[in-house]
């Protein structure tokens, strides 16, 4: 195995010589229980595509990296000095790949089969599509959301208010979570949620890296929208799957990684939509929370089997009301790893 320490250039993924069809990236942060099961499962699997696999070690403390050495010698290893943070990781791995098409999986997905091929095999046949993203599963096999909107104001009200939980297959009141989709079909899409994609490097050249300024959350909203403005289509494959556990890392400290989403969703609205769409941004997750503590509150007084698990939303709800009141608007401490599941900060 090579095992190298991490460094990053903002230059194009165009400088890597194309000689693997396909190169997965999967960047790590703890975690290591799922990350033994991911890697163990895409050996399983994946084994006859002969994937080049880069892990990026984004500085994990238990054990991670010195288990994949140990366990998993073929695959390579890219071990970074300091938490870079999700995306900047995976940039990382996407400029020491060599594949035609490079796919980034989170640590917390285990494949049931090999899924790539398929979805290779879609993005031969469609040249024109230049991102994909399979189905998400659950632990117990039920089909997750795997996609979203791009986020406006009134699909953004929608979900904040539950519109989108009323009328569930409403295009209208859908809201950005895409609850009007059934992803059972096989269909371009706005936003590819980013436990799991494969998109062509001759895209990612035209597109560029993900956006490194965001830490945690929110490149992968940014990146679908910057492929759609390049002209880059990107499809939801209903033809493949993969099991995605979700919040790994996240459910050790959740408040914290919830004000994190919360921070990159404004940095995105920011970068999006301007200083105006950023103040809508901000109202909005107001009034969500300050309605959410009304309802939270009386569930709390007439359910007292619910009581953990309302109490911990109250608390979140208090928690983004009391970043919201402060005017700089800080994140929680970068201490926030890779492995991610985005529900929204209206949630």
């Amino acid at each position: 195995m090579r095992t190298e320490i991490g460094t990053y250039s903002s230059r194009s993924a165009a400088l890597a010589p194309e000689t693997e069809s396909v190169s997965v990236v999967i960047v790590v942060w703890n975690a290591k229980k799922y990350v033994l099961e991911c890697l163990e499962s895409l050996r399983e699997h994946c084994q006859n595509i002969g994937p080049e696999v880069i892990v990026v070690d984004n500085c994990s403390t238990d054990g991670t990296p010195e288990m994949v050495a140990e366990q998993f010698p073929e695959f390579r290893l890219i071990r970074n000095p300091e938490n870079y943070g999700f995306a900047k990781a995976n940039n990382i791995g996407i400029a020491q790949s060599s594949g035609e098409y490079v796919c980034l999986v989170n640590s917390d997905v285990k494949f049931l089969d090999d899924c790539i091929t398929p979805i290779l095999d879609f993005l031969r046949t469609n040249p024109q599509v230049a991102m994909v993203g399979p189905k998400m599963l659950t632990a117990k096999g039920a089909v997750a959301r795997s996609t979203m909107r791009f986020p406006t104001v009134w699909s953004y009200f929608c979900r904040a208010v539950g519109l989108d939980l009323l009328f569930k297959r409403s295009r209208i009141f859908g809201g950005f979570l895409m609850s009007d989709f059934d992803h059972l079909t096989t269909r371009p899409v706005e936003v590819l949620n980013g436990w799991f994609v494969v998109a062509r490097r001759e895209a990612i050249q035209r597109v560029g890296l993900l956006d490194a300024d965001f830490f945690m959350y929110g490149e992968d909203i940014d990146w679908s929208y910057r492929f759609r403005q390049c002209g880059q289509p990107v499809y939801f494959f209903a033809g493949a799957g993969a099991v995605h556990y979700g919040g790994a890392s996240s459910s050790n400290a959740p408040i914290r990684f919830y004000l994190e989403m919360c921070r990159a969703d404004l940095q995105l609205w920011r970068k999006h939509r301007g200083w105006l769409g950023g103040a809508a941004f901000l109202s909005i997750l107001a009034l969500h929370h300050m309605v959410r503590l009304f309802g939270m509150s009386f569930t709390y007084l007439i359910r007292p089997s619910q009581r953990e698990d309302t109490l911990l939303k109250l608390k979140r709800s208090l928690a983004t009301l009391e970043w919201l009141a402060t005017p700089s608007h800080p994140t929680a401490a970068k201490g926030a790893g890779s492995t991610q599941h985005r529900e929204s900060p209206a949630a």
